[in-house]
């Protein structure tokens, strides 16, 4: 499958290198920046022909698919950009950074009938699809709990690194939106549909932007479960993800890349539970080892993204799913402005 990678920035690059990482599978053939020397810097690393306009590489009739890294608030309009000229779409997370944005690229996906994946990589590590098989079985019992962190430092440089970093318009959102919605999607993927959320968010620790550096909220889910989440970048060093799941007869813990802990009532042996293969979607997942990097994990949603399109199936995750990780982390942030709870409506 022969790519555009659009955003020459840091995320750009990320998946320009993994493109180029698949010979057979996939090919960089053009870089698209609004910037011609990112875009030619980008290029002339990686491969593919520097551009400045999207429409024009959308155009071109050796491109099937457009990778979207640009700021989150352009994602939509870019992915709509490239749906309505034929060409399937790998998304960075946040699908965008309102409901509105999500659905007109929704609304486009089904007209067109193309392929959109959103980047959640994290779904492909082998302890998530473990543990999330371990609860589609059963083995854990009733799901109760569960706890979702994401404790990282991002220096005061990192937000005045760009305009965008930081904003509203084009960020969405601060430490919840841009670091934490990874974990937030593995919670959901735990514990099914959310229905309500209540949260606070505060700025502590980082100047000059306008959204959140440290935020915590509670959901509660259809299940009757209950979901805590803590997102923050102003947690120096820096701490491992971590993301807890309780259930009456068993609890399992991942730090990371790895399953730390596993314990069921049948007392299953934590080391099998460790390195046994885990099936997503009904299929064992590729190459599983008992630690999976994030990186694997990205190359692996490639993966399945070129599958889905050549096999006319659905992505393991798609529009719906990304779309309901931003209902969650939008209505924490409504719950923290106005201090009360928020009810979720969700879209199928």
């Amino acid at each position: 499958m022969k790519f555009a990678v659009v955003g020459a920035g840091v995320i750009g690059e990320t998946h320009a290198r993994l493109i180029t990482s698949l010979p057979g599978e996939a090919e960089l053939v053009a870089v698209v920046d609004v910037e011609a020397d990112r875009a030619a810097a980008m290029s002339s690393k990686y491969g593919g022909e520097p551009m400045t306009e999207l429409e024009k590489a959308c155009a071109r009739p050796d491109i099937d698919a457009v990778s979207i890294c640009l700021p989150s608030g352009l994602h939509a309009d870019a992915a709509i950009t490239a749906l309505e000229a034929g060409r399937h779409v790998v998304v960075e997370k946040p699908i965008d950074v309102t409901l509105a944005a999500a659905d007109r690229l929704i609304d486009v996906e089904q007209r067109t009938g193309l392929t959109v994946a959103v980047i959640s990589q994290r779904r492909f590590q082998h302890a998530p699809a473990f543990v999330h098989q371990a609860v589609a079985e059963g083995r854990l019992g009733r799901i109760t709990a569960g706890i979702a962190e994401s404790a990282f430092w991002r220096s005061q440089e990192y937000y005045d690194s760009g305009g965008w970093r930081g904003t509203v318009a084009l960020d969405g959102g601060g430490a919840l939106m841009n670091q934490g919605i990874h974990v937030v999607d593995l919670l959901l993927w735990m514990l099914g549909e959310p229905v309500e959320v209540q949260a606070y968010s505060d700025l502590l620790a980082h100047e000059r932007i306008d959204v959140e550096d440290t935020v915590a909220a509670t959901v509660r889910f259809r299940s009757g479960a209950i979901g805590s989440i803590v997102a923050t970048t102003a947690a120096y060093p820096g701490r491992p993800v971590r993301l807890s799941v309780y259930g009456d007869r068993g609890s399992a813990v991942i730090e990371q890349d790895d399953l730390v802990a596993f314990d069921t009532a049948d007392g299953e042996p934590a080391d099998q539970a460790r390195s046994a293969q885990p099936v997503a979607d009904g299929e064992p997942a590729a190459e599983a080892s008992v630690s999976r990097s994030v990186a694997d994990a990205h190359r692996d949603q490639y993966l399945d993204f070129i599958a889905a399109v050549r096999d006319g199936r659905p992505p393991s995750i798609g529009t719906q799913d990304a779309r309901r990780a931003l209902e969650v982390v939008l209505g924490i942030y409504e719950s923290a402005r106005t201090g009360g709870p928020v009810q979720l409506s969700g879209r199928q």
